[in-house]
């Protein structure tokens, strides 16, 4: 009897593509972090930067070319925890504290620490998401890669405004207060499963090259506008939602 080969164990290398971003993406983390050893901070969050774009990429693609897998999941959620975990971690411990022990240290572990607890809270939730088919309108806590850009406001305020000096503890609760919007329970908004109208299609994609344009004509300010606009887009759904309940009771 001849046994033939089951279609479905076999991809195409355009379905191996997702994966492919999810390495880029981690190869990028990586050498933020070397850049960072070296001094090259700019560069280093850059490249973080880079790693979080190719992040939203790949669960997109991978749908889209139905090559979804247990292994890619598991695989972007370790390069994520190295990538918005471990990397800003210690870029941010290198430009503060130029690696030195103390209260850096202790930020740079508690912000460590709270990504991996985010991921893993994270994953279990999509999978009982999964379970029950259905479908995620917030993320609990804010995901890790908006943390990294968050954890990243000193790096770009400083170099948005070189006389001001950002103080080494400043930066260290300002990691740490991060640390805990990423642990929190409180609903963050998932932007990637927002829908429009198709006729708003053309202002929505004018909107994309703007900000394209601004992030290469004025990086620090753009990335310090994206920072503060996205702390008051969660500050709006939070007090909404502590309105909730004495809308109900009035």
């Amino acid at each position: 009897m001849t046994v033939h080969p089951d279609p479905r164990s076999r991809l195409s290398v355009v379905q191996l593509l997702p994966n492919a971003l999810t390495l880029a993406a981690l190869c990028a983390g990586l050498t933020a972090i070397r850049l960072a050893f070296g001094g090259e901070f700019d560069r280093a969050a850059g490249l973080i930067l880079l790693a979080a774009l190719l992040d939203g990429l790949d669960g997109r693609l991978a749908r889209r070319l139905r090559s979804e897998s247990a292994m890619g999941a598991e695989l972007d959620s370790l390069c994520d925890f190295v990538n918005f975990g471990v990397a800003p971690a210690l870029v941010l411990h290198l430009w503060a504290f130029d690696g030195a022990a103390g209260l850096g240290w202790i930020a740079a572990l508690v912000y460590a620490v709270a990504c991996v607890l985010r991921l893993a809270r994270f994953n279990i939730g999509s999978r009982d998401q999964l379970a029950s088919g259905l479908p995620k309108t917030t993320f609990t806590g804010v995901p890790s890669p908006a943390g990294a850009m968050l954890a990243f406001l000193p790096i770009f305020v400083a170099n948005l405004m070189p006389s001001l000096a950002v103080p080494g503890p400043a930066c260290a609760i300002w990691m740490i207060l991060v640390a805990a919007l990423m642990v929190s329970r409180l609903p963050t908004p998932a932007l990637r499963l927002a829908s429009i109208r198709r006729e708003q299609a053309g202002l929505i994609l004018l909107a994309v090259v703007g900000l394209g344009a601004a992030l290469l004509t004025y990086p620090w300010l753009t990335l310090v506008l994206l920072d503060i606009g996205y702390l008051l887009l969660l500050a709006l759904g939070w007090k909404q939602r502590w309105l909730q309940p004495s809308r109900k009771d009035a």
